[in-house]
């Protein structure tokens, strides 16, 4: 006859919680922009301690002052309400100089968060913080004509040739923003475009995360799906033959 153990079973250590680093969401708010209900109310998705920036320009100051953010937002993170001049670059800049975080997001007023996608921006910036994370881009049904074709586009941009856009969700350390000189104001469109090229000719990792960043699709129903997805063709390729040739030359 075998005695039953009676002795306790040895203390397990304590479960650590997850580590959150100090982040800061950057939300330029243009003048095309109706709503910031759904945003504000998904970023109830952080971790508390983060902080939200919204940054208006004289076309939307009005819908930026009168947003009545979640009592819960308030109660969790900072949020703060900036004026800029017009341009998205001046919108982006002016939050990345004003932010507390170490980590700067770069959000467009209409993008579309999930759990999982919150999960993983975390979990990419403790293992990569040197690193310019961005999110698989998925377009809402808001649009006309095959949106999917775009987000498969945007995806196979992003995985194969190492593009994405600002749609997807950039996310960097503030420090390494301003070491790549923020974005540029002059240009007269794809600031976005442009700070990815200047991160590939630093070197800096790029982190493509599987989560589903959602965005609207609205410009392509009033502008028309085929001449709007042939125009952006167009102007990043443009744009990035001449940063390419620059990426050649400086190996």
């Amino acid at each position: 006859m075998i005695a039953a153990d009676s002795s306790e079973p040895p203390p397990q250590p304590p479960v650590q919680p997850p580590v959150h680093p100090p982040l800061s969401v950057i939300v330029p708010v243009g003048p095309a922009e109706t709503t910031l209900a759904p945003l504000l109310a998904e970023l109830l998705l952080l971790p508390p301690g983060c902080e939200i920036l919204l940054v208006d320009c004289p076309g939307s100051r009005e819908l930026v002052q009168s947003c009545h953010p979640p009592e819960s937002l308030l109660q969790c993170h900072q949020l703060r309400r900036l004026q800029a001049e017009q341009g998205r670059a001046v919108q982006m800049n002016l939050g990345a100089r004003q932010a507390r975080g170490r980590f700067v997001w770069f959000l467009h007023a209409d993008s579309r968060l999930s759990p999982w996608l919150i999960e993983q921006l975390f979990e990419g910036l403790n293992n990569t913080p040197d690193g310019l994370h961005c999110f698989r881009l998925r377009f809402a049904d808001d649009g006309q004509g095959p949106m999917s074709v775009n987000s498969t586009g945007a995806h196979l941009r992003t995985a194969w040739l190492g593009v994405p856009f600002g749609d997807q969700g950039f996310c960097l350390s503030r420090e390494r923003f301003f070491a790549l000189g923020g974005y540029d104001e002059s240009a007269p469109y794809g600031e976005d475009h442009l700070l990815l090229w200047a991160a590939r000719r630093r070197q800096m990792l790029l982190c493509y995360h599987r989560a589903t960043l959602g965005t609207s699709a609205r410009k392509y129903r009033q502008a028309g799906w085929g001449r709007l997805t042939l125009r952006y063709q167009f102007y990043w390729i443009k744009q990035a033959l001449p940063q390419y040739w620059c990426l050649l030359r400086g190996r």
